[in-house]
């Protein structure tokens, strides 16, 4: 499984501004190729294999925009 481009996914507000002081909702990545929303769930195995590689040093997940 190949991840690439990971960015925190954020609530926005209707003119596409981040809502203040929000919690991410989940990630947005490349997986395979395939732009992907990943929700933030230890059961949901993207999730994990994500995790185990910002421990691993091997992915950065980036700010929201």
């Amino acid at each position: 499984m190949i991840i690439e481009n990971a960015k925190w996914q954020v609530p926005k507000n209707d003119d596409g501004t981040i809502v203040l002081n929000s919690e991410p909702e989940g990630i947005i990545a490349t997986i395979d190729g395939i732009i992907c929303s990943i929700p933030l769930d230890f059961a949901n195995r993207h999730y994990a294999v994500i995790m185990e590689m910002v421990d691993a040093g091997t992915l950065t997940i980036e700010e929201a925009d």
